[in-house]
C-alpha cells in the first residue's frame, strides 16, 4: 500500500453535514440513484466502524488504513470501497475542508475476471423455483427471465416503470437516468418475457399506474439490488449452485455468443462503453470450441497407434 501522506483537518463541520453537501453537489451533476445510495453506504460504513475518525487528521488516516487493510476482503470491496471514499475525500480538500486526501495515492488492487458459466439445465431449474402463484413469486421468476433474455444489469431493471416497456413491439427502453453508462437503450424482449410481463403488470393494484417500478414489493415499493440479491440466492440454493443477480448477466452473455450472435451486438445490449469488456465472453466461447474441438475432432482416434514422425 502506498505511502499516506499527514496533513491537518481544517474544519469542525460533523462529516454528515459534508457528505449531505458532497452529494446535493453529485447529484447537480446527474449521478444515478445507485451511484447516490453507494456514496451513503461507503461513507457511512466507515464512521460506523470507526465513530472517532471524523475528530483528527491523524484518526482519519489511522480508521482508513485500517478500514481498507480488514482482513478478508476482497480486491473488488477494496476498489469500491477506495473509489467511493476517495471521491468523497478528494472533493474534502477541494472545498478546503481538509489539507490532503490520506487515500488519494491508494492505488486499485487487480481483480481477476470473474465470468460465471451456468449450465443451461441449472437455469431451467432455477426458472421452476419461485412460486408463480404468488406476485412475489412471479415478480421473482420474470425478473430471472428478462435478464437472461436481454442481459439488462440488475440496477437497470429494478429501476424500470411499465411505460418503459412497449410489449405490443417486443422491447423495452432503458432511460438515460437509469442506465448506468447515462447513455439510454433499446432491448428486445422474446415472446415468453412478454408474456410474463403482462401477467406481471396485470396483477398490479390500478393505482400504481407508471408511479411504481415494474419489479416492486408487495405493497408497491421499489425492489432494492440488495433484497434482489438475498433473494436469488435463496432460489439459486434450491438447485444446488450460488448464482448472484450479475451471474444472470453473464449467463445471457456467452448464451448469446454461443448461438451466433456477433461480439458487437452484444456490446450494445450490454450497454459496454467499448467492446473490450465484451471480448472477456468472446474468449470463453472460444475456450468451449477449443475444448469441444478436443473431445470430439476425429484425428486423434483416426492416429491411435500411428507415429506419425515416420
Amino acid at each position: 500500500m502506498s505511502r499516506i501522506k499527514r496533513g491537518v483537518k481544517k474544519t469542525s463541520r460533523p462529516w454528515e453535514d459534508l457528505l449531505q453537501e458532497f452529494l446535493t453537489y453529485k447529484s447537480l451533476q446527474g449521478i444515478s440513484k445507485h451511484t447516490y445510495q453507494d456514496y451513503v453506504r461507503s461513507v457511512n460504513l466507515l464512521f460506523k466502524r470507526f465513530p472517532d475518525a471524523w475528530n483528527s487528521h491523524i484518526s482519519l488516516e489511522r480508521s482508513l488504513i485500517e478500514h481498507l487493510s480488514q482482513e478478508g476482503i476482497s480486491p473488488s470491496t477494496f476498489n469500491s470501497r477506495r473509489a467511493y471514499l476517495r471521491t468523497f475525500l478528494n472533493w474534502c480538500v477541494e472545498k478546503e475542508y481538509l489539507t490532503n486526501n490520506p487515500i488519494k495515492d491508494i492505488k486499485k488492487r487487480k481483480e481477476g475476471s470473474r465470468v460465471v458459466a451456468i449450465d443451461i439445465e441449472i437455469l431451467q431449474k432455477l426458472l421452476e423455483v419461485p412460486a408463480r402463484e404468488t406476485f412475489v413469486g412471479l415478480r421473482d421468476f420474470t425478473l430471472i427471465l428478462l435478464t437472461l433474455d436481454t442481459g439488462i444489469r440488475p440496477s437497470e431493471a429494478l429501476s424500470l416503470k411499465p411505460n418503459d416497456f412497449n410489449l405490443l413491439s417486443g422491447a423495452l427502453t432503458i432511460p438515460a437516468g437509469v442506465a448506468k453508462t447515462r447513455v439510454s437503450r433499446t432491448l428486445n424482449i422474446s415472446e415468453p418475457t412478454v408474456e410474463a410481463l403482462k401477467l406481471l403488470l396485470s396483477r398490479r393494484q390500478r393505482s400504481w399506474s407508471n408511479k411504481v417500478t415494474v419489479f416492486s414489493t408487495e405493497s408497491g415499493n421499489q425492489l432494492n439490488r440488495h433484497v434482489w440479491g438475498d433473494r436469488l440466492e435463496r432460489h439459486s440454493k434450491k438447485v444446488g449452485v450460488h448464482i448472484r443477480p450479475y451471474d444472470l448477466r453473464h449467463a445471457f452473455s456467452l448464451e448469446f455468443i454461443r448461438n451466433g450472435a456477433s461480439a458487437f451486438s452484444l456490446q450494445k445490449t450490454l450497454g459496454h462503453v467499448d467492446i473490450s469488456m465484451t471480448k472477456r465472453y468472446v474468449a470463453l466461447v472460444d475456450e468451449d470450441l477449443k475444448a469441444e474441438h478436443k473431445k470430439a475432432s476425429p484425428a486423434g482416434r483416426l492416429l491411435r497407434g500411428i507415429d506419425i514422425n515416420n
